[in-house]
């Protein structure tokens, strides 16, 4: 596959779930509990690309394909996207737009805590994401696109947290990101031990 066919193809999906969601939400298909619905999947949907945006380094390593790299972008923007409207959906149906009803759910929800510092973190990464910034930041960016790993992290503990009983899908997720940290772990002390 093309350097330009794969970027489409992986737009393409990953606007798909908000497609799907958007054409459920006009046919009056997201069953009993809409709000709920669009929460999971919009953060669902946000924790997933956050772990494929974690798998491209290793796959472009296994793969040995370099334009693999540049889908990071998109993935991590595409995260974001997803964090946001799964964050405004919280705003509107279950906050009101309150910021006194914020605070309260801040400070007794822990899961809604690391979940609200996790979307935090993601804002400078989306907002540094160009080029320009790159250039602008130099090695500074990189330290600062670090930031991907605590909020994964944060974003697997929300999941967690929130799911209370049924804790098996957000297992899942935490082996898979922390197995993508252990695999950077380890480049990295590789790294260290070469210099």
């Amino acid at each position: 596959m093309s350097e330009r066919l794969g970027r489409l193809a992986v737009f393409v999906l990953c606007l798909v779930p908000f497609a799907l969601l958007l054409w459920q939400a006009v046919g009056g298909g997201l069953g009993p509990d809409p709000a709920k619905r669009i929460m999971l999947q919009t953060g669902e949907w946000s924790l997933r690309l956050l772990a494929l945006t974690l798998l491209v380094s290793p796959l472009r390593q296994w793969s040995g394909k370099a334009w693999v790299m540049r889908l990071r972008r998109m993935l991590g923007l595409y995260a974001f996207f997803y964090a946001c409207v799964h964050l405004l959906a919280f705003g509107h149906f279950y906050l009101g737009w309150s910021p006194a009803i914020l605070v309260e759910e801040l400070a007794e929800r822990p899961y809604i805590t690391v979940g609200f510092a996790a979307w935090l973190l993601l804002v400078p990464l989306a907002v540094t994401s160009t080029r320009n910034w790159q250039r602008r930041l130099r090695r500074n960016w990189q330290r600062l696109h670090r930031l991907i790993y605590p909020a994964a992290v944060l974003a697997c503990l929300h999941l967690l947290w929130q799911a209370r009983s049924d804790v098996g899908e957000a297992l899942v997720y935490i082996v898979v990101v922390g197995l993508l940290l252990v695999w950077r772990l380890q480049r990295g002390w590789r790294r260290a031990a070469k210099v």
